[in-house]
């Protein structure tokens, strides 16, 4: 059985992954820091066909206690097939402008929190020599905006971190898959009005384990039209670009 780890596992996303991947007996190591909906989920995939499931409260700013927490996943699992890293925050962009301090701890949850910890467990699997590592980023990545550009510049950030991970790893059986996700309609974007290009969690979801199960690397955008919206965004002439209010 396939024995996965999945960092920010109460997120309406990754729920909705572990659900699918639940079905194939999957064993699972979840970490997140809301105690009562991660036993929640818990139970939820042990009722759908989990192998097995265990479970960590963590607070992902603490970067010093993350190479302990790899340790104890692979422990418990018996070693890290899979890994699926998708924690992060939404940041408020007028507030990160204005609060230095607050702008600081977006960049830390988004980026370096998340880098840190795909390190050590492309670290481990290389070591095995075999593995599947999962990040979610955001097409916010793809080009600087006016409307979230720091949120934007942490995940562009996680998203060249993860090329050249991919490209540290060529030849050694593992693969690191950057998933780069549109609008989805979560608790975390309750706030926005919602639109024709808004996918739901249970699709994005089935997405992502379909992509997993297939040991695919490289990049994913989910829902998959937001790789053609993103090449015309990006391929948009500077003094045009700046025009608009995106």
């Amino acid at each position: 059985m396939t024995a996965i780890a999945i960092f920010g596992a109460t997120s309406a996303i990754a729920e909705q992954t572990a659900r699918t991947l639940a079905a194939d007996g999957t064993r699972f190591f979840l970490v997140a820091r809301q105690a009562d909906k991660l036993s929640r989920i818990a139970a939820d995939l042990a009722a759908r066909g989990a192998g097995s499931v265990e479970t960590e409260i963590y607070d992902f700013n603490d970067r010093a206690g993350l190479p302990a927490l790899v340790e104890k996943a692979a422990a418990r699992l018996y070693g890290i097939d899979m890994a699926l890293i998708a924690f992060g925050t939404l940041t408020r962009q007028e507030e990160a402008m204005r609060d230095l301090a607050y702008a600081a701890t977006e960049l830390e949850v988004n980026f370096v929190s998340p880098t840190c910890l795909a390190q050590l467990l492309a670290n481990h699997m290389a070591e095995r020599g075999k593995g599947q590592l999962a990040v979610m980023t955001s097409v916010a990545g793809d080009r600087g905006r006016a409307s979230n550009y720091i949120y934007g510049a942490a995940k562009g950030g996680l998203g060249i971190f993860l090329a050249g991970l991919r490209h540290r790893l060529v030849g050694q059986n593992v693969e690191v898959l950057d998933i780069r996700l549109g609008f989805v309609d979560t608790p975390m974007t309750k706030g926005f009005e919602k639109g024709p290009l808004w996918a739901k969690p249970d699709f994005v979801g089935r997405s992502i384990a379909q992509a997993m199960r297939a040991r695919r690397g490289g990049k994913l955008y989910v829902p998959w039209y937001w790789r053609w919206i993103m090449i015309v965004i990006c391929h948009i002439p500077t003094p045009f670009f700046h025009r608009t209010r995106l």
